[in-house]
């Protein structure tokens, strides 16, 4: 006998429901009044809690596994099935919206519970990863790369600002980082789906709802930092200073340059620290945060190399010396063909307009896409506005991705050869 979804209500619909369970997940902050919830603080254990008790009511066994990602199983109709994987990320960056990565996670919820028991010919594990902004610990994907079986000694002994470790989190959080080899999926893949709001504007200008990702952005990130020579602001003549600050300052206008002249390249200093921070003394260190997109392996690899030379002669010419930290060498992915022709066929049946895009934000799809075949559906985000407190969206856009997610599962159903 068919079970009756327990995330409907009389006068709401699914997707308003959807909604409001990522705003009840907002409340677990680690600052009042804002959003912000990074790799295993204290209010991810609230977060599993609800998350736990949603999967449960949905039909699915619950497990947490030692990078602290939040697994939920909906058994197949038989033994020995593929499994069809549907996560998103549950931490966000400080002060952020409610829904990035989390509608992922809720919208996934969402759809296996409203199959009210019907087994399927594949199972379906809904992931909640832990990490994938690289707040903490400045580098992103803990979460997926546990579950593709990446992680490894140098990511576990990374620190935060406090030299704790990334082992260490995981111990405080009551884990065991020995284990983290378990996270590694070992049911046979049917493919890996991502639902996310877009971050962007495409959408929201073409006045559609959702998109179809084919390609995800490659991307570097690096820190650069000047060192030059302290001296008092009033006694040091101009041509005699070794100004860390003013060094970095003309790094960031050569890589807006960069990325102004280079087609489809984005790229982003987005932290200086000035040392010592003083307002009569002139920088000795100035240390900065390089974020470098493109869709394209050659022309990111290109821009990333024209960058470290012009970096280098500039702090020549000043008279600073300059070091250079990879923290992340992304390269950029392709959302598998078949997966994506299938997601495409449900969204047909859905009613919705077809659009292909590609994404220049980094996702756990990019990491899952090596190791099983991926997909991924953006839904709009109205005014283009994420990692912000006023990301929003639409209980219509929800309602087309809950549809589409639907006819996704009954194409893989019905069609051997899509899995």
């Amino acid at each position: 006998m068919a079970r009756r979804s327990q995330i409907t209500a009389p006068g709401g619909s699914v997707a308003a429901h959807v909604i409001e369970r990522c705003l009840a997940l907002a409340r677990h902050t680690e600052t009042e009044g804002t959003i912000t919830r990074t790799f295993l603080s204290e209010p991810m254990r609230r977060v599993h809690a609800d998350v736990e008790a949603w999967m449960t009511a949905a039909g699915m066994r619950t497990s947490i596994d030692a990078a602290g990602n939040i697994r939920g199983v909906y058994a197949a109709a038989t033994a020995q099935a593929p499994r069809l994987f549907i996560g998103s990320h549950l931490d966000t960056v400080p002060d952020a919206g409610a829904f990035d990565g989390i509608l992922g996670v809720v919208l996934a919820i969402a759809l296996v519970d409203s199959l009210g028991g019907r087994r399927l010919p594949f199972a379906i594990e809904v992931i909640g990863f832990s990490e994938e902004e690289g707040v903490r610990f400045g580098v992103p994907f803990i979460g997926s790369r546990a579950l593709a079986g990446t992680v490894d000694e140098d990511l576990l002994g990374r620190v935060d600002a406090d030299g704790h470790s990334v082992a260490d989190a995981i111990r405080h959080f009551g884990l065991d980082p020995s284990a983290i080899g378990d996270a590694r999926y070992a049911a046979p893949a049917l493919g890996y789906l991502e639902f996310h709001i877009e971050q962007g504007p495409v959408l929201d200008h073409l006045g559609l709802s959702l998109g179809i990702v084919h390609a995800i952005a490659g991307q570097t990130r690096a820190d650069v930092t000047f060192t030059g020579s302290p001296g008092h602001a009033g006694t040091t003549p101009m041509a005699a200073r070794a100004d860390a600050l003013a060094a970095a300052a003309e790094w960031v206008l050569q890589v807006e340059g960069e990325a102004t002249a280079t087609p489809g390249l984005v790229a982003t200093v987005g932290r200086l620290h000035a040392m010592p921070g003083a307002t009569n003394v002139i920088a000795g260190q100035c240390v900065t945060t390089l974020d470098i997109r493109h869709t394209d392996e050659t022309a990111l690899a290109e821009a990333v190399g024209r960058l470290q030379n012009s970096v280098y002669q500039m702090a020549t010419r000043r008279g600073v010396e300059v070091t250079w930290h990879t923290r992340l060498g992304q390269p950029p992915v392709q959302m598998t063909a078949s997966l994506v022709d299938t997601l495409t066929q449900a969204v047909r049946r859905c009613g919705a307009p077809m659009l292909q895009m590609s994404s220049g934000a980094g996702h756990d799809a990019m990491v899952m896409a090596p190791h099983m075949p991926t997909a991924m559906l953006f839904l709009r985000s109205p005014g283009g506005i994420s990692h912000h407190p006023d990301e929003a969206v639409r209980e219509e856009d929800v309602a087309a991705a809950l549809s589409a997610g639907r006819h996704f599962l009954d194409v893989l159903t019905e069609d051997p050869h899509a899995r």
